[in-house]
C-alpha cells in the first residue's frame, strides 16, 4: 500500500510531525500522560514519529505495570507502528548504494531508525511477554535485524555523499540512541555470552555506546530525551547495582539539572532526583523527593510503585523497619512486577521487630515466607535473580520447626548494593554495626545447626563492609578471611565465599596490594 502524498513536499510533513511528537513529550514530562497519548493517537495511522511515540510511551507504561494487558496492548501498538514505517522505507536496502544519493528523501532515511526502533522496542516485549523458545528466537531476530540497521545508519550518516536535510538532528539523535543503547547494553553481558555474540556478528564497546548517548543527550532533538534517561538509568541503577557502587552520579546530576528546573513537577525526573540523593548518602532528602514524585501526579501509579520500592530501602537503611514493611505491604497490594520478592521483603521486616512491637495486621512472618516460592514469575523465561534469592533463602522456612534466618533485611540490602550507600553516612554505618554485632551475639546462643556456620560468616561478611567503610580496614579484613578460612563448612550459602573474597580483593587494592588482588579475584571466580 503506497502513501498517499499530498501538495506539501515531504521534508514539511516530516517537520510539523517532529514538532507535534515534541509537543506531545512535553505534556508528558509534565504528567499530563492521557493527554499526551490521546494527541498521538490522533495521528498515530498516518504518522510515524506519532505512532512510535505512542507506542514507546505504551509499552513503558507496560514495563512499569508488568499487567498482561498492557504488555499485549504495547505490543499490538508497536506493531502498528513498525507497518506505518515499513510503508515510508525505501524499497531497496539501506547498504544500496542509492542510499546516497540525492533521490533518497528524508522520510525515508527517517522511516529507517524509526523501523529499527521499533523492532528494538518489540523484541523487548516479545522477552517479556512468552517463555517459549520459538517467541525467544523471534525476539533474538528482530534484535540482529534492528542492530544491522543501526549499524548501516551509522555508516550512511558519516558518509561524505550523504545530503543532510533540515531535520537531519532527529535522525542523528536516532541512531546515536540505537547505537549507543547497543554498544552499552552489549558491553555489560558477562564475557562469554558476549563473545558468543560476537561469533555471530554484534560488539558492544562500553566508552563509544556512552560517547554516543551523551552526544545524544546533548544534542536538542526528538530522541535527547531517551539518551538522557538511558544514561540516568546506567549512571545510578545498572553501573551502581551491578558494578561496585560507584555509579558517576557527578554526570548524572549534570543531565538531570535542565529538565528538572523544566519540569520541576515533573515525576520522572523527582524519581531521578531522589535516587541520586539516595546514592550520595542523603537519605532525608531522598525520601523527600521521592514524596515529592508521589505527589505530584496520580493518574500513572506504576512511578508510586518505583518510589515505593526506593523509599523501602532508604527507611531500611535507617532501620526504621515499621515505615519500610509499610511500603513493602503497599508493593505487594498494587505491583504486579514480583510478588515474592515483596512478600519476603515483608517477613523480612517483620523478623526485625522487637517482642514488644505490634506486628500489622497480625501477620506472621513464618507464614509470609511460606508463601514466597509459590509466588514467582519468569521474565523471557528466566527468574528474576532477586527472586530466586528470596525463594532460596525461604525454603528453611518450609520446616515444621524453621531455623530462623539472622538478618534478612540486610543480607537482602547487600545484594542490592545498599552498603556502599549507608558507608556514606558515619552514623548509618555505625547503627548497622551495632545490629549486626547483637545478631553476632545472638548466633553464639544457639544450638549447633545446618544453618548455623553459614549464618555466622552472612553476618561477618556484612559487619566486614560495615567496618570497611568505617576506615577500620585491619578489622573488616579479618572478617573477610575468617568467610575465607571457613569455605569448607559452608553448606548452602555459597556465594559468601567468592563475594569476601571479592571485598579483600577491594581493600588490597585500597591498599596497593595489587599481586594480592588479582590472585584474590582469580580464587573468586
Amino acid at each position: 500500500m503506497g502513501v498517499t502524498r499530498t501538495a506539501k513536499p515531504p521534508d514539511s510533513d516530516l517537520k510539523i510531525s517532529l514538532s507535534e511528537c515534541m509537543n506531545a513529550l512535553d505534556m508528558f514530562l509534565n504528567n499530563d500522560f492521557q493527554e499526551a497519548l490521546t494527541y498521538l493517537q490522533a495521528k498515530s495511522k498516518e504518522s510515524m514519529y506519532h505512532v512510535l511515540t505512542y507506542a514507546t510511551i505504551l509499552e513503558m507504561q507496560a514495563m512499569m505495570t508488568f499487567d498482561p494487558q498492557d504488555i499485549m496492548k504495547a505490543g499490538n501498538t508497536m506493531k502498528e507502528a513498525q507497518a506505518v514505517c515499513q510503508r515510508f522505507r525505501k524499497k531497496s536496502t539501506v547498504a544500496d548504494s542509492s542510499y546516497y544519493n540525492k533521490t533518497c528523501v528524508a522520510e525515508e532515511i527517517h522511516a529507517e531508525v524509526c523501523y529499527a526502533e521499533c523492532l528494538l522496542l518489540r523484541a523487548a516485549l516479545t522477552f517479556l511477554q512468552d517463555e517459549n523458545m520459538v517467541s525467544f528466537i523471534k525476539g533474538g531476530i528482530k534484535v540482529r535485524n534492528s542492530y544491522q540497521t543501526y549499524k548501516e545508519l551509522d555508516t550512511l550518516q558519516k558518509c561524505a555523499r550523504y545530503m543532510k536535510g533540515e531535520s537531519h538532528c532527529h535522525f542523528e539523535g536516532g541512531v546515536k540512541l540505537g547505537v549507543g543503547a547497543f554498544n552499552l547494553t552489549l558491553s555489560m553481558l558477562p564475557t562469554r555470552i558476549l563473545r558468543l555474540l560476537e561469533f555471530v556478528g554484534f560488539s558492544g564497546n562500553k566508552d563509544y555506546g556512552l560517547m554516543q548517548l551523551q552526544e545524544g543527550a546533548a544534542d536538542h532533538s526528538f530522541r535527547a530525551l531517551l539518551c538522557t534517561l538511558l544514561l540516568l538509568c546506567y549512571h545510578t541503577f545498572l553501573s551502581f547495582v551491578l558494578g561496585t557502587g560507584k555509579g558517576n552520579i557527578e554526570e548524572a546530576e549534570n543531565l538531570l539539572e535542565p529538565y528538572l528546573k523544566r519540569y520541576p513537577k515533573g515525576a520522572i525526573f523527582l524519581f531521578f532526583a531522589g535516587r541520586i540523593e539516595e546514592i550520595k548518602g542523603n537519605i532525608d532528602t531522598a525520601i523527600q523527593r521521592f514524596e515529592e514524585c508521589c505527589e505530584a501526579q496520580q493518574n500513572w501509579k506504576q512511578f508510586h510503585h518505583m518510589c515505593y520500592w526506593q523509599l523501602m530501602w532508604c527507611f531500611s537503611y535507617k532501620q526504621q523497619w515499621k515505615m519500610a514493611y509499610f511500603y513493602a505491604d503497599l508493593l505487594s497490594k498494587e505491583s504486579s512486577w514480583s510478588k515474592a520478592t515483596y512478600i519476603y521483603m515483608k517477613a523480612a521486616y517483620l523478623s526485625m521487630f522487637e517482642e514488644e512491637d505490634t506486628k500489622p495486621f497480625g501477620e506472621d512472618e513464618v507464614k509470609l515466607f511460606r508463601q514466597v516460592p509459590s509466588l514467582k514469575v519468569k521474565i523471557a523465561g528466566k527468574s528474576l535473580p532477586t527472586e530466586k534469592f528470596a525463594i532460596r533463602k525461604s525454603r528453611r522456612y518450609q520446616a515444621q520447626n524453621p531455623v530462623h534466618l539472622p538478618v534478612p533485611p540486610l543480607e537482602m540490602m547487600y545484594i542490592w548494593n545498599g552498603y556502599a550507600i549507608i558507608g556514606k553516612q558515619k552514623n548509618l554505618t555505625e547503627d548497622m554495626l551495632l545490629t549486626l554485632s547483637k545478631a553476632e551475639e545472638s548466633l553464639k546462643k544457639l544450638e549447633e545447626t545446618d544453618f548455623l556456620m553459614d549464618d555466622q560468616c552472612l553476618v561477618k561478611l556484612l559487619k566486614g563492609l560495615c567496618l570497611k567503610y568505617l576506615d577500620r580496614t585491619a578489622e573488616a579484613e579479618e572478617y573477610f578471611t575468617y568467610i575465607q578460612k571457613n569455605e569448607k563448612k559452608i553448606k548452602y550459602d555459597e556465594y559468601l565465599v567468592p563475594n569476601a573474597l571479592l571485598e579483600l580483593a577491594l581493600l588490597c587494592l585500597q591498599q596497593d596490594r595489587r599481586e594480592e588482588a588479582i590472585k584474590l579475584l582469580e580464587n573468586a571466580k
